[in-house]
C-alpha cells in the first residue's frame, strides 16, 4: 500500500469516527488530534486499525474497552498507542458515560493502564507518565463515582485508580 493510500484510509477512518452521532464532540476532537497511522500498535501494525475499536469505546460499547488489550497494553506492559488511547478514554470519561456497564469497562481499562509499566522505549515522559497525566484529569469524576456508588464495581475501580495515583478517595 502506498503512502497516499494509507493517508486516504486514515482520513476515511477519522471521518467515520467524526460522523457517529454517539461519539460526543469532545471525544471526536481528541480522536482526530492523534496521527494514528504513525503510531506503532502493540500488535506490530500501525495503530490506525485501532480507530474502529476506539470509536466503539467512544460510543459506549463495553467490550471495545477490553479489546484494547494486546494493542495498548499487554502482559502488564504499555505499548506506544497507550497515551493517545488514554487521552480518548479520558475524553469519554469527561463526557460522563451514562451506562454503568460503559463506566465499569472504562474504569477497568484505566486501572489496567495504571497497573502496567513502560515498554522500555524512549518516549518523552514515558508511556506510563503520559497515561498517568491524562488519568489525573479525571480525579473529580473518580471521587464522584466512589461517593455515588459505594460498594459497586465502578467505585472499586475508581478507588483503585485514586490509590495508584496516591490520591485520597
Amino acid at each position: 500500500m502506498t503512502g497516499s493510500e494509507k493517508r486516504q484510509q486514515a482520513l476515511l477512518r477519522r471521518s467515520a469516527v467524526l460522523c457517529s452521532p454517539l461519539v460526543p464532540d469532545v471525544v471526536a476532537v481528541e480522536i482526530a488530534r492523534h496521527d494514528w497511522e504513525s503510531i506503532e500498535c502493540g500488535c506490530g501494525r500501525s495503530a490506525g486499525h485501532l480507530m474502529d475499536g476506539v470509536r466503539d469505546a467512544a460510543e459506549g460499547h463495553p467490550s471495545a474497552f477490553r479489546a484494547l488489550e494486546g494493542h495498548v497494553f499487554f502482559a502488564e506492559n504499555l505499548k506506544p498507542p497507550a497515551p493517545a488511547v488514554c487521552g480518548v478514554l479520558m475524553a469519554v470519561w469527561a463526557a460522563h458515560p451514562p451506562r454503568q456497564a460503559t463506566r465499569e469497562a472504562l474504569l477497568w481499562t484505566l486501572l489496567a493502564l495504571l497497573c502496567s509499566v513502560d515498554d522500555g522505549g524512549t518516549h518523552e515522559a514515558g508511556l506510563y507518565g503520559q497515561c498517568a497525566a491524562f488519568i489525573r484529569t479525571g480525579v473529580d469524576g473518580f471521587r464522584r463515582e466512589v461517593a455515588t456508588a459505594p460498594g459497586s464495581e465502578t467505585a472499586a475501580y475508581a478507588e483503585g485508580i485514586l490509590d495508584i495515583l496516591g490520591l485520597p478517595a
